[in-house]
Order: structure tokens, then C-alpha cells, then sequence
């Protein structure tokens, strides 16, 4: 169990249950460009999470080591929501998400550099997220706390939005960014197949 973990990731939240989970780790953040091709949210996040993981590989001078890479998406309604462009862009996200239940999907990516070869394993986890009904001022409110504006559906599950989230089915922690108990168990058979 010498593989090395690289995050490629820049997201100081996956750093956080990485670290939680006692998961050791190095950061080389990808430059990927997160183009897609596929239709259905969770191919998408698939597929941006396999380019990550992707770049970081190839760039990497390092052999044995896993690299871990993820894209995490909000969709409701077969929209999907990103980041939030500005204000009027977060608000527009949360006054459909208000009332309504919806999805969080992260991709997850793992490569595995070893002996010059790169293996790559991915899978998704979804999580349906109910949220209470919010006023325009509510929403308001929560968007000068400026949390919004880099997160994807412009909210943090963890944060301030806590107070608005009426119920989830599924895994808390891939609403934050990363299924760090799906990671660890999938790192965990990754691990013993090398060893």
C-alpha cells in the first residue's frame, strides 16, 4: 500500500473529507477544459471527472500512484445547475430549488499509474436533496453571504443553506463534493488488487 493519492482538485471541501477520512493525500489541480460529450447528468460528471483524472495522469511524472479526481453537479428537472455566473444567476438557481426536491451526482475518476500503465475506474453516486420553501428574501439573504457563488446549484449543503434543507436520501458527503465513504472503499479494493 505505497500508491501515493493525488487530488485533482482545487476544491478546499474534498481536501476536507479527504482529510477527515484520514486519506492521505498530495494536490495537483487539473487544467482540464470539462468538455463533454455525453447527455445524462450522470455520464457528464463521468465523463468531466475521467478528463481530470486524465490530465493530472499525463502530466504527472510519478509512478504508483492513484490519482482521484471528481465533478459534482446539481439537476433538477433535467437541468443541470454549475456554478452561478453572478447574483441574478444564484438567485434564479435557488428560487427553482426552493420547495422542490432535487439531485446532487458526482463523478468520480481514479488512475492508476503503475509499471508506465494507466488504469482508469469511474462510477457516480446520486443524492436527493429536499429543500424547505424559501421568500425572495430568504433567498436574498443567503446570497449576500456570498457563499453561493462557487458551488455548484449556489449552495453549500455544509454551510449556511443547512437551515433550508428539509431532508436527503442518500450520501451527505457527496452533496458537499465528494463520497468520501464510496472513495475509501473503492481506494480500499484498489489497493488490495495491487498489493
Amino acid at each position: 500500500m505505497d500508491e501515493k493519492i493525488i487530488l485533482a482538485s482545487a476544491s478546499p471541501r474534498r481536501r476536507e473529507l479527504l482529510e477527515r477520512a484520514d486519506i492521505l493525500f498530495d494536490v495537483i489541480v487539473s487544467n482540464s477544459d470539462e468538455k463533454y460529450t455525453a447527455v445524462k447528468p450522470e455520464k457528464i460528471v463521468e465523463e468531466i471527472s475521467c478528463g481530470k483524472a486524465e490530465d493530472v495522469a499525463k502530466s504527472c511524472d510519478r509512478d504508483d500512484v492513484i490519482i482521484l479526481a471528481a465533478d459534482t453537479v446539481v439537476c433538477f428537472e433535467d437541468v443541470i445547475y454549475g456554478k452561478p455566473s453572478d447574483t441574478d444567476d444564484a438567485f434564479n438557481m435557488l428560487k427553482k430549488l426552493q420547495g422542490n426536491t432535487h439531485k446532487v451526482v458526482t463523478g468520480v475518476t481514479f488512475a492508476i499509474k503503475k509499471d508506465e500503465k494507466i488504469d482508469y475506474r469511474t462510477f457516480h453516486e446520486a443524492t436527493e436533496v429536499s429543500v424547505y420553501e424559501m421568500t425572495d428574501d430568504e433567498i436574498r439573504e443567503y446570497i449576500a453571504t456570498g457563499e453561493p457563488m462557487d458551488k455548484a446549484g449556489s449552495y453549500a449543503i455544509q454551510g449556511k443553506y443547512a437551515k433550508y434543507i428539509k431532508s436527503i436520501k442518500g450520501d451527505y458527503s457527496n452533496v458537499v463534493g465528494l463520497p468520501i465513504s464510496r472513495v475509501y472503499h473503492e481506494l480500499k479494493a484498489i489497493r488490495t488488487e495491487l498489493d
